[in-house]
């Protein structure tokens, strides 16, 4: 791993470093030197820091602009070094030391991709060897043996409840619904589980999941697991499908009404509140005239009009 401060120092001492594109323009003030390119401001290379958010066709553009800048820039490979290194914090957890805007030609999220791809490739053992370094290159004696995972987390009642729904259901808002919670909820729990169980979120399918959950002793061995037939699903679903259009580009996806999609399905009691239930009382009585009457108004409403012939007084 490069060191940061080295990373930073020799970026900053590079001969050309005076150059780069994202320099200040000693004629024009907030405007970049952008390797001649004109009217390029300084802020395009962010982070965003005005209020509200921002729009998705301004940062799209202002992103375009500044990686075409980057790819002139005479020190592009030195400030991607340096963008990319790591710093560990107190807790053991590495963290990006330049975790936002566009820098080295690679935007931020390119950045935090590729920090997390590589603690996937560590923790599993699949860490490819750099260029030269020929001590990593020499394959290990053995099998990378996987840490060791604290499960409590995943021992709760609302994971438990989401696991054993995932076990029974392939669909969102099926598991959602039979998990007692919100869809976003329950996507959230499956993501965490994923990432507790050290899979890929963008490669893991329900079927790995469910089954490193038994392997882990958080689902019985006996648990019946629904198939998901040819398709793989992914087992961390985004809300709006794009992880799962991504990974299973042809699978069905169902339709969901706009402003529901968060709300939990269940059943509404025709009974009024502080009234028992009843299966022949007068509360179901109730509903069933409330929905007469809902379909006579309804009926009334829908009926076509009837012309009718006006007689005339005889002269």
């Amino acid at each position: 791993m490069t060191d940061p401060k080295t990373a930073r120092e020799d970026l900053v001492d590079h001969r050309h470093y005076r150059y780069r594109g994202c320099a200040p323009d000693p004629e024009q003030r907030g405007m970049a030197s952008a390797g001649g390119m004109e009217k390029v401001p300084l802020d395009v290379w962010g982070p965003y820091t005005d209020d509200g958010a921002e729009p998705q066709k301004t940062r799209l553009d202002r992103e375009r602009l500044a990686k075409q800048v980057c790819a002139r820039c005479p020190v592009l490979a030195a400030c991607r070094t340096y963008a990319n290194t790591t710093s560990v914090d107190a807790d053991g957890v590495e963290h990006l030391v330049e975790p936002e805007g566009v820098m080295g030609g690679e935007l931020a999220l390119t950045r935090h991709r590729a920090l997390i791809a590589r603690r996937h490739a560590a923790t599993t053992g699949t860490l490819a060897a750099a260029p030269g370094d020929t001590a990593a290159a020499v394959p290990s004696a053995g099998p990378a043996v996987p840490p060791v995972r604290d499960m409590a987390e995943g021992r709760t009642a609302q994971k438990r409840a989401v696991l054993d729904a995932l076990a029974r259901e392939t669909d969102p808002e099926l598991v959602a619904a039979r998990a007692g919670m919100d869809v976003r909820t329950a996507n959230w729990h499956r993501s965490a589980l994923v990432t507790l169980l050290g899979l890929d979120k963008e490669r893991a399918t329900r079927d790995q999941l469910l089954a490193a959950a038994v392997d882990q002793g958080l689902l019985p061995p006996s648990t019946r697991i629904r198939p998901d037939g040819r398709w793989a699903y992914a087992a961390a679903p985004t809300t709006d499908g794009a992880r799962q259009r991504r990974i299973a580009p042809g699978r069905p996806v169902q339709l969901v009404l706009p402003g529901l999609e968060h709300m939990p399905r269940t059943r509404r009691p025709l009974t009024r509140p502080g009234r028992p239930p009843s299966g022949r009382g007068p509360a179901r009585l109730l509903g069933q005239r409330t929905r007469l009457r809902h379909l006579a108004a309804v009926r009334t409403l829908t009926q076509p009009l009837i012309p009718t012939t006006v007689l005339e007084p005889a002269a």
